[in-house]
This record gives C-alpha cells, structure tokens and sequence, in this order.
C-alpha cells in the first residue's frame, strides 16, 4: 500500500482484556505488571504460531488480527489453557484471567498497521460479554468453526451493544472439563403434538431430553468419517480470482482487490458452494490465466473473474463466470456507478450483493446450469446433490407429478447422505406442499406437517447454520398458527445468509401473508432486485398489495407475471381479479379452470384462503371477489 493508503478486507479479530485489572493493580503493581508481561508473550506464541498479527498491547488489552477464524480461535482457546496453568500455581488475588472476544468480519487497514472498524468494535463487544477465562465470539466467527469437534459452543443469544447498530449474537465456547448446559426449549402445543405423533411412530422418548446425534459424515467413496475434513462435499467448487484493476489513478487496488474478498466471504455463506480460500486464489493476481488450468490446479468446476475501472467520479465494474472444464462464458455482467452518490465502499457491498445473489442462491446461473445438465443427463439416477438441484426447478412448475419425483428424488438423496442438511431441508418443503396441496398424499407415512417438521429438525441437527431449515421450521410455524414463533424462526433463518434470494422470496411472500406489509415487499423487493431469474411466484405479494388497495389493473399485470396456468392458485388470483373489474365473462372462465385443476374447490376456498393468509380483512376482500366470479353460485343456489 502507498503511504497512507487505507485497505478494507475481511479479517478475524481477537481481542482480549484483563478482568479486574485496576485491583490487581491496586493490590500489587509489580506483580502485576510483571504478569501482565509474562501473559503477554503467551498471547504473541500463540497469536504468531495460528498466523495472525499483534495489532496492539495498550495497557492490559491485546487486539491481534487473522486471516481465518480458525486461527484466531485456536488462539484464544490455546492461550487460556495455557494461562490457565501459570494461573494455578498463584495465589488467589495475584491471579490474572482474560476475557477474550472474537469475530469475522470487516476491517480497515491503515499501512501503519492500524486497524479499526465495526469489525474491531464487535470483537471488543464480545470481549466484554465473556467470563474471566473465557472466549465469546461472534456468530460469523462460529459459522466457520462451528463443525470442530474439539469445541464445544452454548448459544449465549443476541445482545445489544455500545455503537453497534444491529444485535449482536454470541456463542460461548465451554471450557474444557466444563459440562455444557443442555440447550434452551421452547414449548409449543402444536409442536408437542406433533413430537408425541412422532414418538408413538419411532416407539422413542430419549429426543426429548437431549438432541439427537448426527448421523456420521461420509467420505466421497461412501465410507463413514468423523474428520469434516474428509467429508464429500455437497456442491461444485468455485474460484473466485482477483478483480484486475484497470483504474486510470494509481492506489485503486485496494477496491479491486477488496470487492474480490467480500465476494469469496458472500459466496462462502451458500452451503450448496464449496469456495476456494483467497489464499490460494489470490496467488493468480495479475497474471493472466486460462480458466481451464486454474479449474485443473483448484479442483473447481467454475471461475468467477472481473475487473474494475475507476475513472473520476465513475466506476465499472465487469464479472463474468466460466465453466472451468471448457471454459463457456455461463454469465456476465457490467456494474456502473456514480461515486458521487455514495460511500465507495456503500458501492462495494451493493455490487458484491447483486454478483453474489445472481450467482449463488437456489436459483441463481449455477444451481440452473447444474439442474439442465442433471435433467438432461442422467435423470433416472440422480446423485444427492442433483437431487436439490431438481428441488430448485420444482418451485417453477409446482404440479402433482412433479412432486412426486422430487419427493423421490430427495427421500433417495437423505438415504445416500443422512447428514446432507439441503437436501432434508428440500424434503421438507415436499412435505410441506403434500400438506398445503394434497399432492400425492400418503396417509400411511403419518402428517405430512408432521414429516416436514422433522425432515427439517434433521436438516438443523446436519447443519446448525442450515438456512433453509430454519427456513422451514418457520413456515412450518406459520401453518401451524404460531406467528410468533414464525417470525423469530424466520428472522433467524435471513441472519444466516442475508443475500440468499430464495429465503429472502420465501418469508417476504409469508411476511406479506402474516399483515407484516411493508416488511414482506422490502425483502421481496430485495430477492428481485438480486436475482433477475426469481421464480414466478414472486409476484404474488405484489398482487396480494395492489388487490388490497383497489389497484385492480396493476394486480392483474402482477397476476399474469405470475403466469403458471397448471396451478390452481394462478386461476384463484385472475378470478377474483377479473371479477372486480367487472370482467365476468373472464372470471367465469378463470373459474371453470380452477375447477378443473380443483374439483370442489368452493367447499374449501374459505379455508384455504385462511391457511395462507393471516390478514383477516384480505381473506374477506378475496372471497368476495370469488363470490363476485361466481365460485359460490352453485352452493347459493336453491334446492327443490
């Protein structure tokens, strides 16, 4: 870096202070600061063998940064094991403990060294959450050390901290020698019902008083393995290398090169992507490559590349995606922005969010490249991650006979992988959907809800971080009834990936189904604006919205966005539509294909409306454009 150049990156911080220092001072200064001394250079071993870099050691604090989590983490557990021991062959007042924090996330970098930022104020936030002793980090730092089975963790939950705009969600690591204590429950009425309807199946009580176990990783020839290390992956591999700056000024790199590692950070939060550290991507900078051999050299099936241009007040920023194997352009894209609009570094997260989402979530180029080349490959037999990958396609052509291939599809996949936590998850919405739809119902296997409930436990228990079982354990919530419980549960499952569309789609479309209004647009208006290929039933809030306030025109435009005539709801919505511009003769027909798709749906429609929205007053306006359609005129009519 130039002279007084400042470097934004990813980084993990530690920071550290001493409980109770001033007694300490207080009772004996020599001594003291002749510990302090000692445990210093215990916390610099450790910090310099992990890889990571003393930033300062003002009066009793250390803050130090890493590259990785793991580094940073294994720092702080090592050093207080070690202080632990010096501890113990002091007397009581003489001892000295440390509170340490640690946490993932953004950093400036002066080229003094210097380091500060939201990143450093969290650490030094959770620093102070922590025990003397102890170690409290971050929830994006547990996110990547969560599956070492030399740790354990109790979720400490969300805290509002000092200048730190958003809650902060913290996890204890225990102690060793420590018994962890057994994690918080809730009681639910309707989840206690469901829980004994699935012990009077399985003949078992023990899950209720701890959790179940995992079942055991496998290696990608099958074999069992507890070493996450070995574990198959469950997705394709990418690389994403250094953005080239290609700026008219001199000291513009840090952009380029910034933009690169919050991409490598977004990408990384997708559990359907196995993403190649910087470590090993960045050692391309600058040079120019043929995809193909760094596809070889990795082991990655698609590059990511780009460049940036800063002219003036104006930037661009290109990033296109390849096919590793051949190296076919699957996707590109140009970015433009005004500097004078915005904080520069404002634009570096917008323009990382759009590549990220259009890239990465469940419908984004790389899940659709790999579901045409799975269907039109080997569709009879498909692996476990083409299965997901199926799953995906699903949601664009919901129909009975889809449903029950990818139920299948996916009950083969859970088979192959027990611990595959997507493909539990996406088994969970076909359980879902035989519960809302009657698809394919199979009244011997139990509650369809019931099964969705626990397809999504099993997808939660493979992967604490599984966004899309939190995902459905919250609409699972919300067919129950539980709105509050849906809302926590939903909240929880966009913390773990913000940029994922999918989620972002699927509980704005419930949020806006709740009465939540102006919360559910907002994330739907986020899932479309980061992903242009967003399924088709995107469109239904804004219907639902325009529907609500007599916009009749503007909910018809929706509504045939819509646009999927072989599900029953698509002619719900032009029903009611048509009917309230006084379009009867269109009403009538949307109606007669509703009831051929659903035969007898007037008997129904009152609680059907009911189950998927929450709004008393919309469910009212809906039935009374059914009524006006004509939906009910054979129930009215009189009997001789």
């Amino acid at each position: 870096m130039a002279e007084g150049d400042v470097r934004q990156r990813l980084a993990a911080i530690l920071a550290a202070d001493v409980a109770g220092y001033s007694r300490l001072m207080g009772d004996d200064e020599p001594a003291t600061i002749a510990t302090l001394t000692a445990y210093r250079a215990v916390f610099r071993t450790h910090i310099e063998a992990n890889g990571g870099r003393v930033v300062d050691m003002a009066g009793d604090s250390v803050l130090a940064v890493f590259d990785r989590a793991t580094g940073a983490v294994k720092t702080a557990v090592d050093t207080q094991a070690e202080l632990g021991v010096l501890n113990a062959v002091l007397q009581d007042h003489h001892q000295m403990h440390f509170r340490i924090g640690v946490n993932l996330g953004d950093i400036r970098e002066a080229e003094d060294g210097t380091v500060y930022g939201d990143g450093v104020n969290v650490a030094a936030r959770l620093e102070g959450l922590a025990s003397p002793g102890g170690v409290m980090l971050s929830e994006s730092a547990h996110l990547q050390v969560r599956r070492d089975p030399a740790l354990t963790f109790v979720d400490a939950g969300e805290h509002e901290v000092k200048n730190i705009t958003e809650p902060v969600r913290a996890f204890r690591i225990v102690a060793e020698g420590e018994v962890a204590p057994p994690p918080a429950r809730r009681r639910y009425a309707y989840i206690a019902a469901v829980a004994f309807a699935i012990l009077a199946i399985g003949g078992g009580t023990w899950w209720l008083t701890r959790e179940a176990p995992p079942e055991p990783m496998v290696t990608a020839a099958g074999e069992p393995t507890d070493d996450p290390a070995l574990a198959a992956p469950t997705g394709p591999a990418i690389a994403v290398l250094p953005f080239d700056d290609l700026s008219e000024e001199a000291g513009q790199e840090f952009f380029a090169d910034g933009l690169t590692e919050d991409i490598i950070t977004g990408l990384s939060r997708f559990n359907n992507l196995r993403v190649i550290a910087r470590n090993s991507t960045f050692q391309y900078k600058g040079q120019a490559v043929d995809v193909r051999e760094v596809g070889e050299a990795l082991g990655v099936r698609y590059v990511l590349e780009g460049s940036v241009r800063r002219s003036g007040d104006s930037l661009r920023v290109t990033a296109q995606l390849l096919d590793a194997r051949d190296g076919t352009l699957l996707w590109a894209e140009n970015y433009a922005r005004d500097l004078t609009t915005a904080d520069i570094f404002a634009i570096q997260d917008s323009i990382m969010e759009r590549i990220v989402g259009v890239l990465a979530d469940d419908f984004g180029v790389i899940s659709r490249a790999g579901l045409a080349e799975a269907e039109a490959g080997h569709t009879d037999n498909l692996a476990a991650y083409d299965c997901v990958l199926r799953s995906y396609g699903y949601v664009d052509r919901v129909s009975p006979a889809e449903h029950l291939a990818v139920r299948a599809c996916l009950e083969e996949a859970v088979a192959l992988d027990p611990t595959y936590a997507e493909a539990w998850g996406s088994l969970a919405l076909m359980h879902q959907d035989e519960y809302l739809f009657g698809f394919n119902p199979r009244p011997d296997a139990g509650d369809p809800l019931a099964r969705a409930i626990a397809a999504s436990r099993k997808a939660i228990e493979a992967d604490a971080a599984s966004q899309i079982g939190h995902q459905l354990m919250a609409t699972a919530h919300y067919f129950a009834g539980d709105l509050e419980q849906f809302r926590v549960a939903a909240e929880r499952a966009l913390s773990l990936n913000p940029n994922n569309s999918n989620s972002l789609a699927t509980l704005g479309f419930f949020t806006v189904n709740a009465g939540d209004w102006d919360r559910g647009i907002a994330l739907m208006d986020k899932a479309v604006a980061l992903n242009p290929n967003h399924p088709k039933w995107c469109h239904i809030p804004y219907t639902a919205r325009h529907y609500r306030d007599a916009n009749y025109d503007a909910a018809l435009l929706s509504a045939k966005r819509f646009n999927q005539p072989g599900f029953y709801w698509h002619h719900v919505w032009l029903a009611m539509i048509y009917a309230q511009l006084g379009r009867l003769d269109e009403a009538r027909a949307s109606i007669a294909e509703l009831n051929s798709l659903y035969p007898g749906y007037a008997d129904v429609a009152h609680a059907d409306i009911e189950l998927w929205l929450k709004d008393e007053a919309m469910v009212l306006a809906m039935l009374d454009g059914l009524k006006k359609a004509g939906l009910f005129d054979e129930l009215e009519a009189p009997t001789n």
